[in-house]
């Protein structure tokens, strides 16, 4: 009989980032209008939660090995967004903003690449005490 476990385990991450929102076609006012100060280079201190689910192992009592976990996020994640300028520094942000909005989307899908042994559930980007986002994946999965 198969387990109808709904157990997540939840991984916490940090990394700090800037960005700047603009939109090219824009002049410089009507990017202020829209952006605001935003529409500056910007810094913030994330905070990423990597939430999976799945099975858990009746030998380890675990639900992932979070070596693997830690391995894959600090790779594809981590070091990669760390002290960078999303929309210069990050190819897939080309002719994206760089939100948090469209970053956690970026994350999962790096993520998925490579995770073993259970599913990722929920993505959850904290750019300001005030602010954090929510991904749970493309709507087709």
């Amino acid at each position: 009989m198969k387990s109808t476990n709904t157990t997540f385990l939840t991984k916490i991450f940090t990394f700090a980032a800037a960005h700047q929102y603009k939109n090219e076609k824009w002049n410089e006012e009507e990017n202020f209008a829209v952006f605001g100060k935003d529409a500056k280079v910007h810094g913030h201190n994330y905070t990423l939660h990597v939430t999976v689910t799945g099975e858990i192992n009746p030998d380890t009592g675990f639900l992932v090995d979070l070596g693997h976990l830690k391995k894959i996020v600090k790779k594809r994640i981590v070091n990669v967004l760390d002290h960078s300028q999303f929309e210069i520094d990050i190819p897939w942000f080309k002719g994206k903003q760089p939100s948090t909005e469209n970053l956690v989307i970026f994350i999962w899908e790096e993520i998925t690449k490579e995770l073993e042994g259970c599913k990722l559930h929920k993505i959850r980007i904290v750019e300001t005490p005030t602010i954090y986002t929510d991904y749970y994946g493309p709507l087709d999965d």
